[in-house]
């Protein structure tokens, strides 16, 4: 009875833990998917080509393939890759396919290993020892996998713990002339019991697949093809088989020169796997040399990150070769065409850029970066009707299944903002309000809004509606306290009506804020003009003059100064 009811406190005990563990499982899963929406997420199709297509054997053949090719990388990690999307695996499209062999055999392997994990065979296990026969207290132990032979004389021998012998508490075993020897132990001396091998067959395997199964795609589809990281749990799991295989192994081998040789192979593996870590290591260094090391896995994703490297690295040349050898590989990416544009608008290779905008945007629609360049660049030509009708169709993008929502909020915003700018420009006020009011409806937490705030106030000036536009100022100011252009324009309306120290002292401000801007000096030199402070403005307009001597207004501004002067 007490026997019974230890046992039954254990299974409560081990019950109750399964219980907390697959209740908290549950609730985070529920949480997971209550911040997903309630569905799945959503990848681009460069992510998880097989998911993307449209055949029912590509998809069936590809998934089976997936988890030998994961096993694969374990086995043999010779070829690593930081990134395995795109046509990193091409898919399998028929059963002619060599790489379908791959999946038979992975999967015949496998099931092989769970069958023998998992049949009984109490003839093995019972001869499951360390190549040595352990009885203690009057019972065998079993450790390793040997069998008992017989003596020399061929004779059997049999020991009675409880009448062929006087109790002790120590350790009995057989000698070579089947006499007995007795070694006395401490009490609680014991001999620990290894587990059984269909034991670790069935545990490394669990280790193997378990954590492996969401990425099968066979509750959902994921947002990869292989991901190395994945494997770190599974790896587990096979380094026990392995253990497991060379132990069983080394016990089947009877002389001492095989299981030299078994050794040695065992010590050379780990020395090339050792070898092949360090090498690893050193491609996981920088970013530079860990995109370099992926080009031949999956050369336009890797490619197109060097790129970007070699963007930041201040190597133009180097990163546009980069960019468009990624593009070689794959000429769809709309992110690469998007990031080759931008480098050559910031080369001032405007009609290049806005090429490769628009090749972006015919990839991906919901671009709304690639809308954002096309249409400055647009508007520095002259185009502005054509201009005008990029942000609206930029504004316009619906706010569902984008790859970066953040991103295309602010691009969306900042669209509003220049088309509201256009609008203001052209002396469309009431229009570019309301554009300005959509834009800060739309607006998202990270958006900078000091240059939205200025405009909407430049706005309600143009329409005297000075009030309001103090108001919107202000909130310039106080999203961003050193914002220039507000200093100027809020200067200005101080000025307009008649609070001349408190505008002066927001022209000041404004100046040393950035000495080096002239455009500072050219709108205090016109605010000490109107004050008749002549003197005080001729030199603001020289500064002004010296300062932005390229800048066409501020030199034709200083002039119209210095002749009233």
């Amino acid at each position: 009875y007490n026997v019974f009811s230890l046992l039954q406190k254990r299974n409560t005990t081990v019950l109750l833990s399964v219980s907390v563990l697959v209740s908290w499982g549950v609730l985070l899963l529920a949480a997971r998917l209550y911040w997903m929406g309630n569905k799945p997420p959503n990848f681009s199709n460069s992510d998880n080509p097989a998911a993307d297509s449209p055949h029912l054997l590509t998809r069936t053949l590809t998934f089976l393939y997936l988890p030998a090719a994961n096993a694969w990388l374990l086995l043999c990690p010779v070829q690593l890759s930081f990134d395995w999307s795109m046509d990193a695996l091409p898919l399998i499209k028929t059963f002619a396919d060599w790489r379908n062999l791959h999946t038979v055999a992975f999967y015949a392997g496998f099931t092989l290993l769970a069958w023998y994990g998992l049949r009984s065979s109490p003839d093995s296990k019972a001869k499951e020892t360390n190549g040595k026969a352990h009885l203690v207290n009057g019972k065998a132990l079993t450790n390793g996998h040997s069998y008992h032979p017989p003596d020399g004389n061929h004779n059997n021998h049999t020991i009675n713990s409880e009448q062929g012998s006087p109790k002790t508490n120590g350790k009995t075993t057989l000698n070579g002339n089947g006499f007995t020897k007795t070694y006395q132990c401490s009490p609680r001396t014991s001999l620990a019991t290894l587990p059984s091998t269909e034991n670790v067959v069935v545990f490394s395997l669990g280790l193997l697949s378990l954590p492996f199964l969401p990425a099968t795609n066979l509750f959902f589809y994921v947002g990869f093809v292989v991901a190395e990281r994945l494997l770190y749990i599974p790896s587990m799991g096979f380094c026990l088989l392995v253990a497991v295989g060379t132990r069983a192994l080394y016990v089947r081998l009877r002389t001492r020169g095989p299981r030299v040789v078994l050794l040695g192979l065992c010590a050379g593996l780990v020395l090339l796997y050792g070898i092949k870590t360090v090498l690893r290591n050193r491609d996981w260094s920088n970013e530079e040399m860990l995109y370099k090391s992926g080009i031949s896995v999956n050369p336009a994703k890797a490619w197109g990150n060097l790129g970007n490297v070699l963007k930041n690295q201040g190597k133009m040349a180097e990163a546009e070769r980069a960019y468009r050898n990624a593009l070689y590989y794959r000429g769809n990416m709309a992110d690469m065409l998007y990031n080759l544009g931008l480098l050559l608008q910031e080369n001032h290779r405007s009609s290049e850029a806005l090429h490769y905008y628009k090749l972006a945007i015919g990839s991906r629609p919901t671009l709304a970066s690639a809308y954002l360049n096309t249409g400055i660049i647009l508007m520095n030509q002259g185009g502005l009707e054509e201009a005008k009708r990029t942000f609206v169709t930029c504004a316009e993008i619906p706010d569902e299944n984008l790859k970066d929502p953040h991103a295309h909020k602010s691009s969306v915003t900042s669209c509003l903002y220049n088309l509201g700018k256009l609008l203001h420009e052209q002396g469309l006020q009431e229009e570019a309000l309301s554009v300005f009011r959509e834009a800060v409806q739309k607006m998202p937490k990270q958006f900078a809004p000091q240059s939205l705030y200025n405009m909407m106030g430049e706005a309600y000036m143009r329409l005297n509606r000075l009030e309001e536009a103090g108001h919107w100022y202000r909130e310039s100011l106080r999203a961003k306290t050193d914002h220039i252009p507000a200093h100027l324009t809020y200067g200005k309306l101080l000025s307009i009506i008649g609070q001349k120290t408190e505008a002066e002292g927001y022209y000041r401000r404004a100046i040393q804020l950035d000495p080096s801007k002239g455009n500072c000096y050219m709108h205090y030199g016109q605010f000490l003009l109107e004050q008749s402070r002549l003197a005080e403005a001729a030199e603001m307009a020289e500064r002004a003059a010296d300062l932005d001597s390229s800048e066409f207004d501020v030199v034709f501004s200083a002039a119209h100064m210095l002749r009233w002067v």
